[in-house]
């Protein structure tokens, strides 16, 4: 694995690192240590147990390793490997879906303190705060956006906390699929609920059916994808605002040598949206002018980057792989990170450099670094101390490399932006999609998710986009795969002349990227609702499994993307995993999962190792969803002359009678 060059790419610049000490800054008396580096000095390769889901530490007669097959390679107390490598798949499951399910809730907390005016944020988008609303069964006549924002929250509150009722916005998914999922028993009861009753299940000697382990880890990952992680993204919109088209800029290069550079990193956009207005107070400006900066550069890290980046437009300064390289620079005065995908290692870089590292949850504190608790309900006197930390470490900066390179890039497609740009503000609609869909000038609508991984080559989401767009597939991604196929230039309108000719045709006509920013890990909620709305458009099948889409994590790294495949595959769309899949260790498990579940579900999992091989299987699925339909072949154009006409007009009562009818 040539990780000098991912090196150098990731950071964004060809001539950052020094060959003596293989460091970022050619400062050889500085000993930075990336995840870079560890990876590549680690000598032992992952534990094959443990890599395919057969190592069992469930309890304290283990660990147990598993060889599928061989009667004396069970575990001690008798669990088989499909068993193990099942419960192991389900506990992920459960892990990633609490991550979700937890900043959901601080989300749903959040925007019941702003309905009450207890906090600093507002409620920016009221049409969407009364379509909300609706949705979950409150009458909204006669009722002003504070009652009417407080009702809402505390019922959604409710939900997480609930034993039975349901979770009201499975309710937006296509009627088949809530029938299925009713058939099937798997509509959760409350948004908590699963995750507990799952982790219970695979609890030493509890559920050992692999199949009925699978079926209870996709209804606790249907609480995340149209439970927490659906209210988190539409409670977001209502108070932050919903994204709109908006250019910006990502990768290193975004940090400036003259001003305050202080990078969010995390997940939850309270803070970064506390750091942004109070980064325009004249008072806080006046201090970083005070120290000799022009004022304050604030740019985003992983999800929280691309959180800001859609709704303000502020940069990305890098993506999870990325950000220790982006304070080994020493041009950063302070990393402020809340939770979710950071890493320890950042502790020791910034500790090389001026950098203050700032933690301000309670959930997550790093050995090292700054702790300042951010209060919501003093959202921006937490966000003034803060900023006020890091204006002081201004003047120690000592020598800092800001690499040239930076991407331009247009983020913030929203489904209610795609819908607004595909038919206008009256005639808002996905009817041009299906419609370029059934007439084959696209073929279909890939997602690309998830992580970047330091173990996978940096080129894969952008070869694997690129060659999508290049067979006239529409391209949706988030995460840091959004990032990182960012930094390669095609979320810009600019990358059209990348894409097929069908494809090309239409996105000139709309005018948009060929690769759609649509957010963060928690907005692929947006995708649910925009496969889902494919489908209510009609003339694309019935249920989602039956429209020409697929989505893929090539790279994925935490437990968070295991929980989010889940929840698609349990929705009815396709997912396949790269390099590697969680289950390889049971033939079983994995056969059923890539095979077996499509009987109930619709929808299989599925790995691939290569953007190639992610291309052929995403082009493959897409083509077999076309074939189904019976739109795999273009219809030649037909002409119609004034006697066609007559013929249609009156085989439907509305031809033209003369004057007088």
């Amino acid at each position: 694995m040539d990780t000098s060059k991912r090196f150098k790419d990731s950071a964004g610049g060809a001539n950052i690192k020094c060959e003596a000490c293989r460091d970022v800054l050619c400062n050889c008396s500085t000993e930075v240590v990336t995840a870079f580096h560890r990876v590549e000095r680690r000598s032992v390769e992952p534990c094959l147990f443990g890599k395919g889901g057969t190592c069992c530490r469930h309890c304290n007669m283990g660990p147990c390793q598993i060889i599928e097959g061989v009667d004396e390679m069970v575990g001690v107390c008798g669990a088989d490997a499909p068993t193990v490598a099942a419960r192991n798949f389900a506990r992920t499951v459960a892990a990633g879906s609490a991550t979700h399910i937890d900043h959901g809730r601080g989300i749903a907390l959040a925007f019941l303190s702003a309905a009450k005016g207890e906090n600093a944020y507002g409620i920016k988008d009221k049409v969407k705060l009364r379509q909300t609303a609706v949705r979950y069964g409150i009458d909204i006549a006669d009722k002003d956006a504070k009652d009417l924002a407080i009702e809402l929250g505390e019922k959604i509150i409710k939900e997480f906390g609930q034993q039975e009722g349901g979770i009201s916005l499975m309710k937006r998914a296509p009627a088949p699929r809530q029938e299925l999922w009713k058939l099937l028993n798997l509509w959760p009861r409350g948004i908590d609920r699963e995750v507990v009753e799952l982790m219970h299940r695979t609890h030493m000697g509890v559920d050992q059916e692999y199949q009925h382990l699978i079926h209870g880890a996709a209804r606790c990952a249907l609480t995340d994808g149209w439970g927490a992680s659906m209210i988190a993204t539409e409670l977001s919109d209502i108070m932050f605002g919903t994204p709109v088209p908006i250019r910006t800029k990502i990768n290193i290069g975004v940090l400036k040598k003259d001003e305050v550079n202080i990078t969010v990193h995390g997940h939850e956009p309270v803070v970064a949206e506390a750091l942004a207005m109070a980064a325009n107070d004249p008072e806080i400006i006046a201090e970083a002018k005070r120290v000799g900066a022009k004022g304050i550069n604030l740019a985003g890290v992983c999800c929280t980057g691309n959180e800001i980046l859609m709704r303000r437009g502020l940069p990305i300064a890098g993506s999870f792989i990325q950000q220790e390289t982006v304070l080994a620079t020493g041009a950063v005065e302070a990393m402020v990170v809340d939770v979710q995908c950071v890493m320890q290692g950042l502790s020791n870089v910034a500790g090389r450099f001026h950098t203050e590292l700032i933690t301000t949850s309670d959930k997550a504190m790093i050995s090292g670094a700054t702790h300042i608790q951010f209060d919501e309900h003093h959202a921006i006197e937490s966000a003034k101390t803060i900023l006020r930390k890091a204006i002081s470490k201004f003047t120690e900066r000592g020598k800092y490399y800001i690499p040239l390179y930076q991407s331009d890039v247009v983020a913030g497609f929203s489904h209610e932006t795609i819908d607004y740009m595909l038919g206008g503000r009256f005639r808002d609609s996905y009817k041009p999609l299906n419609d370029n869909i059934i007439n084959g000038r696209i073929r279909g609508v890939a997602a690309i998710v998830g992580c970047d991984n330091f173990r996978v080559n940096d080129e894969t989401h952008y070869e694997l986009a690129k060659e999508l767009i290049a067979n006239d597939i529409l391209v949706v991604a988030t995460g840091c795969a959004a990032s990182t196929i960012g930094r390669h230039g095609l979320l810009s309108p600019e990358a059209i002349s990348l894409a097929g000719s069908g494809l090309r045709e239409v996105l000139e006509a709309v005018g948009c990227p060929p690769v759609l920013h649509m957010g963060s890990c928690v907005d692929n909620s947006r995708i649910l609702i925009a496969l889902t709305e494919m489908v209510k458009t009609g003339g694309l099948g019935k249920d989602i499994p039956d429209l020409p889409a697929v989505g893929c994590a090539p790279q994925w790294m935490s437990e968070k993307a295991v929980a989010i495949g889940h929840y698609f595959v349990a929705s009815g769309a396709r997912v396949i995993f790269g390099p590697n899949f969680p289950t390889s260790g049971s033939k079983v498990v994995t056969d059923y999962l890539f095979n077996g579940m499509l009987e109930k579900y619709g929808a299989v999992w599925d790995v691939a190792s290569t953007a190639n091989d992610f291309a052929n299987k995403m082009i493959d699925a897409i083509n077999m969803k076309r074939a189904a339909l019976g739109i795999d072949k273009k219809s030649e154009r037909v002409l119609f002359d004034m006697a066609m006409r007559r013929d249609i007009g009156s085989i439907h009562g509305v031809g033209c009678q003369g004057p007088g009818h």
